[in-house]
């Protein structure tokens, strides 16, 4: 626009423009409307969201197999001792981060007598040695009963006791599954080296993990065959504590298991 055209005369210039046939602004260059115009790149499709339940949990991420690498571990411990340092270096089982010690386990490795428990307690999680506390001293009065003892340096007369779990569960709750399975190797491990010549079963967790079964109270008292042992399923001293009705038939169990130690090899 020239300096000093007003607006009047501008707008008749526009007009003018118009009527000759003007329908767009251009630019001061040239443009070849013959080129090609490059069509624009393709949006990628976004990825597709994980599908999931509505209530389930999310998908885990992955990583190794739990029962595998415990597997792996515990194959490799010569030794009761190298069986503690391989537990301790397992870091698969969440019960391990909000437990105090690991509870590995007491008595005389090697005593004819071996007895599985569920898992560490309150007072066993703080010692660090299973069956402790309340539960534990009636289990020392349960084997002194029949002449054995955890404190017994005799094989004949003493016991070795460990739990199927070697972590304290939060409030005490019943092991899960998956957590059963993931320390069944170490635990199937540990009896082969303290080799013992008769496996007892406290309780419905190592039922579960030592025969495939359940219900204590079905099972207590009959003598059965696992990992190429005698084995005898009896209800925990706990259970005792809070049913005292139940101590006459672990009374019998108690008999049942000196007759097996007294009977001619």
């Amino acid at each position: 626009m020239e300096q000093g055209l007003d607006f009047h005369t501008a707008l008749a210039l526009l007009d003018w423009q118009v009527e000759l046939g003007a329908d767009e602004a251009i630019t001061d260059a040239p443009i070849n409307r013959y080129d090609v115009v490059p069509e624009p790149a393709p949006i990628a499709a976004p990825a597709p969201l994980p599908t999931f339940t509505p209530g389930a949990p999310p998908p885990l991420a992955e990583g190794p197999d739990p029962v595998e690498h415990a597997t792996t571990l515990a194959a490799h411990a010569q030794t009761l001792e190298d069986l503690r340092d391989a537990i301790a270096a397992f870091d698969l089982c969440d019960l391990k981060k909000g437990a105090r010690n690991l509870v590995f386990a007491d008595g005389t490795p090697r005593a004819r007598v071996m007895i599985l428990g569920e898992a560490p307690g309150r007072d066993e999680d703080m010692e660090g040695r299973p069956f402790v506390g309340r539960a534990g001293q009636l289990l020392d009065r349960m084997l002194a009963a029949i002449g054995l003892s955890r404190t017994s340096p005799d094989p004949e007369t003493a016991v070795y006791i460990t739990n199927v779990l070697p972590w304290r569960p939060p409030q005490n709750r019943d092991p899960t599954d998956d957590e059963i399975a993931m320390m069944l190797p170490f635990v199937k491990r540990q009896i082969a080296l303290a080799a013992p010549d008769i496996l007892v079963l406290m309780g419905n967790t190592p039922c579960a993990a030592i025969l495939g079964r359940r219900g204590i109270l079905r099972l207590r008292g009959q003598w059965q065959q696992s990992l190429g042992l005698p084995v005898l399923p009896m209800t925990h001293p706990a259970y005792l504590l809070r049913t005292p009705q139940a101590k006459r038939e672990a009374w019998a169990d108690l008999l049942s298991l000196k007759a097996r130690l007294t009977a001619p090899k």
